[in-house]
């Protein structure tokens, strides 16, 4: 059964969503309503024309940072400095470029103009993040997504060059870790996550998690002077 939601900031159980996952639709993308999803679980998807669709699928993808899988080639990338990685320098550029290249297998963009306009709303808050690749003075890839307490919520990520976006992803994770992140939620599985170490867990064991992560303080901020 789908929910259809008002002005009222509620959510219902993520434990009513579908078999797919899908749990409501409707609304709108302020900001606290916004929080409120990730707080709760869940997240918005959909494509240009639709209503707003709200997700919450079992299993969640997701990665403990400590779990990071680092191959023996991107060892190399990284120790040869191929990427210069930069933290919330071009949030607007960044997440237009995830609305924009292609990806194999991927027809269109679930990145429509509000969206785009209610992740800068969020970034102008300090409260979602870009992770910026580049190489010889151009952004080549790159990826977004919210914290809140000790967890990340990846949104999306683009490469323009061959192992951009890994090593931006890398990058971010290592530093993650030094602030102590307890989780990166990646939502749903792409086998480019999982070489990384990202895994599919049961719905209720990331709720656990992260009922206990948004507790702790948020790194809120320009990232690029925290981190």
């Amino acid at each position: 059964m789908l929910y259809y939601l008002t002005e009222e900031l509620v959510f219902p159980p993520p434990q009513f969503a579908t078999r797919d996952g899908i749990l409501a639709v409707g609304g709108d993308l302020r900001p606290e309503r916004l929080l409120l999803a990730y707080q709760s679980g869940i997240f918005p998807w959909y494509s240009e024309g639709e209503p707003v669709l709200w997700w919450s699928p079992d299993p969640r993808f997701v990665m403990y940072p400590e779990d990071l899988k680092v191959s023996k080639s991107m060892k190399q990338v990284l120790k040869k400095g191929t990427f210069e990685i930069t933290y919330d320098q071009n949030f607007t550029e960044v997440i237009e470029a995830c609305s924009t290249v292609p990806r194999a297998g991927q027809m269109g963009t679930w990145i429509v103009p509000e969206m785009l306009a209610a992740y800068n709303h969020l970034h102008n808050l300090g409260l979602a993040h870009s992770v910026e690749a580049w190489k010889d003075g151009e952004l080549v890839g790159g990826l977004y997504g919210v914290a809140i307490g000790n967890i990340f919520f990846g949104e999306s990520m683009f490469a323009k060059a061959s192992n951009a976006s890994k090593a931006a992803f890398i990058t971010l994770v290592r530093k993650l870790i030094e602030h102590k992140f307890q989780l990166i939620d990646s939502q749903v599985y792409t086998p480019h996550l999982a070489s990384l170490g990202c895994i599919e867990v049961p719905r209720s064991e990331y709720l656990d998690t992260l009922r206990a992560g948004i507790q702790y303080p948020t790194l809120r901020g320009n990232w690029g002077e925290i981190l």
